[in-house]
C-alpha cells in the first residue's frame, strides 16, 4: 500500500474520533499500564494509539512511529473485546515509509467487582498476527492489579508473550503506574514499563485529560539503560458511543 494511501485511511479514522456523534468520554488515565477497566455492555469505543520509539537521542530524526487503530466492544458489563488494525512508519536518514503491520485481537476479563478483593484483579488475552505471514503468531496473557483509594490510584500489568510455535520465544514484562485525579477532567501520573527477557526498562510522566466527548492521554518513557531505547512516546485519543 503506497505511503498516502495509508495516510488517508489513517486521516479519515482520526476524523472519525473528533467528529462522532453520541459519544461519551470513558477516561483511560495511563498509556502504558492498563487499568481495571473493561467496556460497559452493549457500548463501543474508538480509539488511536500514536507512538514513537527514538534509540538515540542524539539522532531524533531516526525513529520508529507506530499507528494503531482499535475498535472496543462490551458483552457483558465485565468482559469486552477488540480488534486492533496497525501500522508502522520509520523515519531515517535515508527516507522514510509507511506500511500496514498486522492487526491483533483482544479480549478482557473483571473478575469480581471494584473493592471486592484487596486488589480488583482483571485477565487480559491477545492475538497479534504481523504483516509477515513468515513470523510466528503471539500469544499475550495479562494479570491487571489495580486499586483505587480516594483520587489516587496505582496498577501493575505481569505481562507473558509466547510466540505460537514449538519453541517460540517467550518474554516476560511489566507494566506499572500509580497516578492522581485533580479533577474528573484532568489526571496525572507516572509510569514504569520494562522486558526482563530483552533487559529493556522506562520511567516517565503520564498526563491525561477530557473535554466534551473526548479523552486523551499522553505519556513520555525514558531509557533506564542502556539497553532501552532513549525515548519513547505514546498518544491515546479515545471516543466511546
Amino acid at each position: 500500500m503506497k505511503n498516502f494511501q495509508v495516510m488517508r485511511i489513517l486521516g479519515i479514522l482520526i476524523v472519525g474520533l473528533v467528529f462522532t456523534a453520541n459519544a461519551y468520554a470513558d477516561k483511560r488515565s495511563y498509556v502504558w499500564t492498563y487499568e481495571y477497566l473493561t467496556m460497559p455492555k452493549g457500548m463501543m469505543e474508538l480509539e488511536y494509539y500514536f507512538t514513537t520509539k527514538v534509540p538515540d537521542g542524539s539522532r531524533l530524526n531516526t525513529n520508529t512511529m507506530q499507528h494503531q487503530i482499535e475498535l472496543e466492544y462490551g458483552i457483558t458489563n465485565r468482559w469486552d473485546v477488540a480488534i486492533y488494525q496497525r501500522f508502522k512508519q520509520t523515519n531515517r536518514s535515508k527516507g522514510s515509509g509507511i506500511r500496514y503491520d498486522g492487526f491483533k485481537l483482544r479480549t478482557r476479563y473483571r473478575i469480581g467487582e471494584k473493592g471486592d478483593y484487596l486488589l480488583d484483579p482483571l485477565l487480559y488475552f491477545e492475538y497479534i498476527r504481523g504483516e509477515d505471514f513468515s513470523k510466528p503468531d503471539v500469544l499475550e496473557g495479562k494479570l491487571i492489579l489495580a486499586k483505587d483509594i480516594g483520587n489516587f490510584n496505582f496498577a501493575y500489568n505481569q505481562i507473558i508473550k509466547q510466540e505460537a510455535e514449538h519453541g517460540g520465544l517467550t518474554e516476560n514484562e511489566y507494566a506499572f503506574a500509580a497516578g492522581y485525579r485533580v479533577s474528573p477532567q484532568f489526571g496525572f501520573g507516572i509510569e514504569s514499563k520494562g522486558n526482563y527477557t530483552e533487559d529493556k526498562y522506562y520511567l516517565g510522566p503520564t498526563v491525561s485529560f477530557s473535554k466534551g466527548k473526548m479523552w486523551f492521554a499522553l505519556g513520555c518513557a525514558f531509557a533506564l539503560n542502556r539497553e532501552s531505547d532513549d525515548i519513547q512516546t505514546r498518544l491515546i485519543v479515545g471516543r466511546f458511543f
